[in-house]
């Protein structure tokens, strides 16, 4: 199975992503920001970073680029319930699909002010996407979580048919650390093909080099590894 990993100006973690598709036992595709040609690709992944320099919003300009342009005809609007493309948006990945329109609702700067760099805890509230079969419902699972602009705002409509439609996957525990309404950290588009969330699964894909083990021995680093072999297995099973 191919993925891609999209790169633009100012993406970080790219490698990161592409290591993870590995690891999971896909190939990782590079695509570039300039080209429309998403290469036949079976999924993508919009990885962190601060894309164009974040200049005017995170996600603002990424949005307009030919290789969004592609993703966002390929996945379908957020409405659809007729499966697309997979896309994974992480940290600023989830900022470029909320800014493209594929998932409703936008991130704003964190309410305190200031930049998080932490493991946390999050709850699983949905496994019937492509990116999250692999897990059990209100499993809860650690990976890092690096952000300035991470605080998740909509309007109450938009979260009331968020929650009622299950398009919740992901909610802080022990804390909210960006001040996202609802606590929530992550949410896909109708047909759960889409996925945004500000933590980082693919950097807790490898025991010892993902989140340490708490006082019970209990993460083993590895929690965000099923991000990727869950789309593997959405894939191939289709």
């Amino acid at each position: 199975m191919r993925i891609g990993i999209v790169t633009f100006p100012g993406t970080l973690d790219d490698v990161d992503a592409a290591r993870a598709v590995r690891v999971a036992g896909g190939e990782a595709v590079a695509l570039w920001h300039g080209d429309a040609d998403v290469r036949n690709v079976d999924a993508v992944v919009l990885p962190g970073g601060f894309s164009y320099g974040d200049y005017l919003r995170c996600g603002a300009i990424a949005r307009f680029s030919p290789v969004m342009s592609e993703i966002v005809r390929l996945a379908g609007p957020p409405e659809q319930t007729a499966p697309g493309l997979p896309v994974l948006g992480i940290c600023n990945g989830f900022q470029v699909l909320c800014e493209s329109h594929l998932l409703p609702g936008a991130l704003i700067r964190n309410d305190h002010r200031k930049f998080v760099c932490k493991d946390q805890r999050l709850r699983v509230e949905r496994t019937s996407t492509v990116w999250t079969s692999e897990y059990a419902h209100r499993e809860e699972i650690v990976v890092p979580l690096k952000n300035g602009e991470g605080g998740f705002v909509a309007d109450d409509a938009t979260l009331d048919r968020l929650e009622g439609e299950g398009r919740v996957v992901f909610r802080y525990l022990d804390g909210n650390p960006n001040g996202s309404y609802r606590d929530i950290a992550g949410i896909a588009n109708a047909s759960g093909t889409v996925v945004g969330l500000m933590p980082h699964p693919e950097h807790a894909v490898e025991a010892l080099f993902g989140t340490d083990r708490d006082a019970q021995g209990r993460y083993d680093g590895t929690d965000g590894l099923r991000f990727f072999t869950s789309a593997l297995g959405a894939v191939l099973s289709a």
